[in-house]
């Protein structure tokens, strides 16, 4: 579980993050949605570590991050995964060596036990018998898959995901939600996902934190959301025609 109490950041005089509280379950896909620069990227970097709060607290099971030591702050890094934005794969290595990355970092595994964990990842995400391709041989969809299956490969207790599903079709996109909607229900993994594709927020948002300058504006389920009186989320959500209208068939049903 993650707690978030009352985080503040700034950058010179802009005060970016306003005291923001939010509690993370594990098991559960939590999303992290709002406008561009609503301090979504600058909040998720807090809880990674990236960005220092001048104020408030982040605890990672009771634990204030805060008040770790170095060693401390070491052994809580290797219980995080990272997918980021662009995939982040290292074009020049395989996608065994990619996934292996993390695990010649932070463990003594053998070479033989180190592979027999990237086989093991590879085929919870599909992608059997593509050690040895490079990134540039690999769909974005596949790529993802790659970053997903490297994420998990120290079987974190924490996942991070920021914009899982930009550069994707629409179909790939719902394939790399349900992956990792299957991956944080599998294993229960705290999981939060910075995201603007508002199908994942229909689909796979067990909680949804709305920021808005800097302030957590609401937050809910992916139901409540159909809802809710909030101008400021309905403004955001709502701007299709499309979810206007699936709006008012989900209120007509109820």
């Amino acid at each position: 579980m993650i707690e978030v109490k009352n985080i503040h950041k700034s950058f010179g005089e802009a005060h970016v993050l306003k005291g923001i509280s939010a509690t993370f379950q594990p098991g559960k896909t939590s999303l992290i949605i709002g406008q561009s620069g609503s301090g979504k990227t600058v909040f998720i970097k807090s809880l990674l570590g990236l960005h220092t709060p001048e104020k408030g607290d982040i605890c990672y099971n009771g634990k204030t991050y805060s008040k770790m030591d170095t060693d401390q702050r070491r052994n809580l890094r290797k219980e995080i995964g990272m997918v980021f934005q662009g995939s982040a794969l290292f074009d020049s290595s395989t996608v065994e060596e990619n996934i292996m990355f993390p695990l010649k970092m932070f463990t003594n595994q053998s070479h033989a036990e180190m592979l027999e964990r990237v086989n093991f990842v590879l085929n919870r995400v599909d992608l059997n018998d593509s050690n040895k391709k490079f990134p540039a041989e690999l769909s974005g969809g596949m790529q993802k898959r790659v970053a997903i299956a490297r994420a998990i490969v120290m079987n974190p207790k924490y996942l991070f995901c920021d914009e899982p599903n930009s550069g994707l079709d629409p179909r790939t996109a719902i394939l790399i939600d349900n992956l990792i909607q299957e991956i944080t229900d599998e294993y229960q993994i705290t999981t939060v996902i910075n995201t603007h594709d508002m199908n994942s927020v229909m689909e796979i948002g067990d909680k949804i934190v709305f920021l808005q300058h800097g302030i957590k504006e609401w937050e809910g389920t992916s139901k409540n959301i159909f809802k809710t009186d909030n101008k400021a989320v309905t403004d955001f959500v709502y701007s299709s025609n499309l979810f206007k209208k699936v709006r008012q068939a989900y209120l007509m049903d109820e």
